[in-house]
């Protein structure tokens, strides 16, 4: 047996770093108190996500207001992820923030131990207006850890089946997906449970678990932030697509205990496996390059904003 105890959040953070720390402090001493020994934190827990998202008419005077209301820019080797890193001890921890390389910003996450970073990434997929904030990430990777092979993707990603089975290929039998996943912007749902988002969340995790065969982790904010109110709806997909846990539509922490090995054997051993049956010489159509929305911010203008 190679059980795995995994637990996920859906958690509210804002702009105020100090709170943000206490919120994460909580959470993992829950999940160490669960015998987790993994846990995936949402997009923007350091800092908090964006207060709206803009679009192809938004002005220049509203682009560069919205510049100046992006959550604090971190590094990856700074005091800010050491402080996780210390509070993590042997604990393995995913969580986002906005990581700055030199003038860019990034929408990022890292997985990590007392140890360090294990491995890092940047958001590639942008809904429209997180464009005109952020550089896009150009890469999935897998990556080792002590509780087997990971991938991280943000967020919009999981819209994108190629994400998933890029990581997948790459050798990742967890993969963590870590949002702020809002609810829908017109023909808005009072209850969170009907709103159309809500559902759209909860079938691209069951679907991307599936068709790859992984285990499957999705935080995501909880509350509000600006314009902004999120789904939650945190949950562990086993791969044959079945929700293990979940915090529904509350802030929450979800765990489930998962042999992870057997699992995935059970998944792939039959007369359906998916990563060695795909014929990718079929499927050139899948890469073919359209047209690119909207654009991040230039270098020189993030100078001019954050000095």
């Amino acid at each position: 047996m190679t059980e795995l105890t995994i637990s996920v959040a859906a958690a509210e953070f804002g702009r105020d770093l100090d709170a943000c720390y206490r919120t994460i402090a909580a959470l993992i001493e829950t999940a160490r108190e669960r015998g987790s020994r993994l846990l995936v934190l949402p997009e923007a827990c350091l800092g908090g996500y964006l207060p709206s998202l803009g679009g192809d008419t938004e002005s220049e005077e509203d682009r560069l207001r919205r510049l100046r209301s992006l959550p604090p820019a971190l590094t990856l080797d700074g005091p800010e992820l050491r402080r996780i890193a210390a509070l993590a001890g042997d604990l393995v921890v995913t969580l986002g923030f906005c990581e700055a390389d030199g003038d860019r910003r990034y929408n990022a996450a890292v997985t990590l131990t007392g140890d360090g970073i294990l491995g890092s990434y940047r958001k590639v997929h942008q809904p429209l207006g997180e464009n005109l904030c952020y550089a896009a990430g150009s890469e999935y990777r897998a990556f080792d850890t002590p509780v087997g092979r990971m991938g991280m993707q943000i967020c919009y990603d999981k819209a994108f089946p190629e994400a998933a089975r890029a990581l997948a290929l790459d050798g990742a039998e967890l993969v963590a997906s870590l949002s702020a996943w809002p609810t829908a912007r017109t023909a808005t749902a009072e209850r969170l449970e009907d709103d159309r988002w809500t559902q759209r969340f909860d079938i691209f995790d069951r679907a991307r678990a599936v068709e790859n065969q992984v285990v499957w982790i999705a935080s995501n904010q909880a509350g509000t932030f600006g314009s902004l109110r999120f789904v939650c709806s945190a949950k562990i997909v086993g791969p044959g697509g079945e929700v293990l846990a979940t915090t529904g539509t509350a802030p929450g922490l979800a765990t489930a205990t998962v042999d992870v090995e057997r699992a995935l054997g059970l998944a792939r051993g039959g007369g359906m496996y998916n990563l060695r049956d795909r014929r990718p010489e079929v499927y050139a159509s899948v890469v073919a390059r359209h047209g690119v929305v909207g654009r991040p911010a230039l270098p020189e203008e993030l100078a001019a904003i954050h000095g």
